[in-house]
């Protein structure tokens, strides 16, 4: 799955249905190792969505104090 053209929610929806094929059980070896691959660089897409969320936020923010 490619990260750049994937939605957040997306992206956490697809974080929160490997972590249910993991506790499953029923995956093997291979297939498991390329899930915590793909669940960890999602992760890593998601925190860093978050922080340029945040940071867009706080700059808005300051702004629209300045322009009060």
């Amino acid at each position: 799955m490619e990260n750049k053209t994937i939605s957040y929610d997306k992206a956490v929806a697809r974080i929160e249905e490997i972590v249910n094929l993991l506790e499953s059980g029923e995956k093997g070896m291979d297939e498991l190792s390329d899930l915590v691959k793909e669940a960890t660089s999602l992760v890593k897409y998601c925190k860093n969505k978050l922080r340029m969320t945040e940071s867009e936020i706080s700059k808005a923010l300051g702004e629209e104090e300045e322009n009060h």
